[in-house]
């Protein structure tokens, strides 16, 4: 399926093309959008990993309440929660509920700040590939799975993170702008792809 018309007309991908404008909205602001800085990093991170299962969508409604029962995921201080914040999160009817994903992330908080010296930035994005010359034209050519992500999860494993599979290091990767896979015919259009612009001071 290539791009196809939203509601008003325009042309975007056709996960982001329908009728809720959440979805819209961060189809044509956020995903696909260089994100750098751990905090940032550490949210997208979180958030992937609390998707497995489930649709996106269900993760943008809840980020919110994410945001606010995570500490607006600084992993310094979701690194100090213990197991009568991991009770009170189990409790919040407002975030996805799964003693699992949560524990990984006070965890993945954890890994974070102790990355020997290394910091999260710089980590994931030296997983980015180089970028394509062009847009892919169809939603059928767009992997799943790359051997760059599956490098990052390969990683991230090795240095403790969990519920951060290649399919998730993926998704990650897309939503971050290391990878562009908007289609040919998106509305969104193509960021200068130049080294400084997209990957930022290294």
């Amino acid at each position: 399926m290539t791009a196809i018309a939203g509601p008003d007309g325009k042309l975007r991908c056709p996960w982001g093309a329908g009728v809720d404008p959440l979805y819209r909205e961060y189809h044509d602001h956020e995903w696909g959008r260089p994100v750098h800085g751990t905090n940032a990093l550490y949210e997208r991170l979180c958030l992937e990993a609390f998707q497995s299962g489930l649709s996106w969508i269900t993760i943008l409604r809840k980020r919110d309440a994410f945001r606010s029962a995570f500490a607006d995921f600084d992993p310094e201080k979701v690194a100090s929660f213990d197991d009568a914040d991991v009770g009170r999160l189990m409790a919040d009817a407002s975030i996805v509920r799964n003693r699992a994903k949560i524990v990984a992330a006070v965890g993945n908080a954890r890994v974070v700040l102790d990355l020997d010296g290394t910091d999260l930035d710089t980590l994931l994005w030296s997983f980015a590939p180089e970028p394509r010359a062009k847009r892919l034209d169809d939603v059928s050519d767009v992997p799943a799975v790359t051997p760059e992500s599956t490098a990052m999860a390969k990683e991230l494993k090795r240095r403790g993170l969990r519920f951060f599979g290649p399919t998730t290091a993926y998704a990650l990767m897309q939503a971050t702008g290391m990878v562009d896979d908007h289609l040919s015919g998106c509305l969104v259009k193509p960021l200068n792809t130049d080294s400084s612009s997209r990957y930022g001071p290294r």
